[in-house]
């Protein structure tokens, strides 16, 4: 027998620990060289686990649900095994405590009554949790045994328990499908669902939550006539898509007309650590992402030297990788300012929290036609109102505001980009 043993990836240094997801192979089922067998998720992003070598599962070591360190031993892969021949040895490795535990959950197994199936500790609390008993979930665990992540499937799968728990004759509306571990409790007409948060929820609420007790945030507002920027676009739209494959948005605006005025006042671009306030002198912009497990701000890097085809083209690959949660932690490390667009779902206005350890953040919002007063006159221009806020700890109202105006300066007459005006 030859052992390969596979391992946690190298974590980034500000990743302490990362959550296995679940397994897709098996003690005893074959495995390619290069076959995805896990994801990891950390508080960043989603890491995918390939296998070192091919051969034969022969143990894995922490199960679903597992918490790891970088580098540490999750599985090993016998390369001389065959399929179907390594399940025995995998289980007779098993850790002591895995066996110890099963008399922990031997009340369950009982309750379900159709399998002769055990669960795990946290597979039992998990089935309790959602009225289900060990019988109504295959075990994928070793001799049977139904691990956390088969629990956490089956809910997500919409599997019913076999014990009669809603009273007949009660109507109940069916709970959202949420593809995370969940507890649902059945109340009649007023269903719950507790849904853990991720590691990445949990990330994005811890730094939301730092933010707001660290930074004195201010927000200034502003409002700006698109009409400029909707003409040229809709001038060199077919032009621009033909040249470089790519569409012209507004994205590109945004974040020229941010870098410009960033230039002005390089405060805004600015950081604080412990007493010093750190210039950087270079422009890396976060742009705010949705992905399905959570907001990720990926980074474009010297975005001041990037053209508007290498900005729309950048934005539109970190979006697939957003939503394929394919984004790399070393994409989503750093950045000097960051721009969240709320106007893609429609928002008018809103408040947007910095982005620790920057300084300054720039929410755009959607485009509406509105009436405003030109010349002594009520016309109806394309209005977006902008909104920046800061920490005005070391970023005074003046250079706020005058930051927010270069902005709409630039997008109201973006030739102003071309001179640096």
């Amino acid at each position: 027998m030859a052992i390969v043993e596979v391992k946690v990836p190298q974590l980034s240094e500000s990743v302490a620990e990362a959550t296995l997801l679940q397994w897709k192979k098996k003690p005893g089922e074959a495995v390619a060289i290069d076959e995805i067998l896990i994801e990891i998720e950390t508080d960043k992003v989603v890491l995918e686990v390939p296998a070192p070598a091919a051969g034969v599962m022969a143990e894995i070591v922490v199960a679903d649900g597992g918490t790891v360190a970088s580098d540490q031993v999750i599985a090993k892969i016998d390369t001389e095994g065959k399929a179907g021949a390594a399940a025995p040895a995998a289980a007779a490795a098993a850790p002591a405590p895995a066996a110890a535990s099963a008399p922990a959950a031997a009340a369950p197994a009982a309750a379900g009554g159709s399998k002769g199936d055990v669960a795990m500790p946290a597979a039992a609390k998990l089935l309790a949790d959602n009225n289900l008993s060990v019988g109504d979930v295959t075990g994928s665990g070793k001799d049977g045994r139904v691990t956390k992540g088969d629990v956490l499937a089956a809910v997500a799968g919409g599997v019913k328990s076999t014990a009669a728990v809603i009273p007949t004759g009660v109507p109940t509306k069916a709970l959202p499908q949420v593809a995370a571990p969940s507890s649902a409790a059945d109340l009649g007409e007023r269903p719950e669902q507790r849904v853990p948060m991720s590691r990445l929820r949990a990330r994005v609420a811890e730094r939301l939550l730092q933010s707001q007790s660290t930074n004195a945030i201010l927000t200034t507002f502003n409002e700006v006539n698109m009409a400029p920027v909707m003409d040229l676009r809709k001038k060199f739209q077919d032009a621009f898509t033909k040249e470089h494959g790519v569409k012209l948005g507004f994205m590109s605006f945004f974040v020229k007309a941010a870098v410009h005025a960033l230039k002005k006042y390089p405060v805004l671009n600015a950081s604080v650590d412990g007493n010093d306030i750190v210039y950087h002198g270079y422009f890396d912009i976060g742009i705010a992402v949705g992905s399905p497990r959570g907001l990720v701000v990926p980074i474009l890097r010297n975005a001041d030297q990037m053209s508007f085809a290498d900005i729309e083209k950048k934005i539109a690959e970190f979006g697939k990788k957003a939503a394929d949660g394919k984004l790399g932690i070393e994409e989503m490390t750093g950045g000097t300012f960051s721009i969240s667009n709320g106007g893609t779902f429609g928002s008018m206005m809103s408040t947007p929290i910095i982005n620790p350890p920057q300084s300054a953040i720039l929410g755009v919002h959607a485009t509406k036609d509105r009436a405003v007063v030109e010349n002594g006159q009520v016309v109806v221009r394309p209005m977006n109102y902008l909104a920046m806020s800061y920490d005005h700890r070391i970023i005074d109202g003046r250079e706020a505001v005058l930051g927010l105006v270069a902005m709409k300066d630039a997008l109201e007459d973006p030739s102003r980009l071309l001179f640096d005006l």
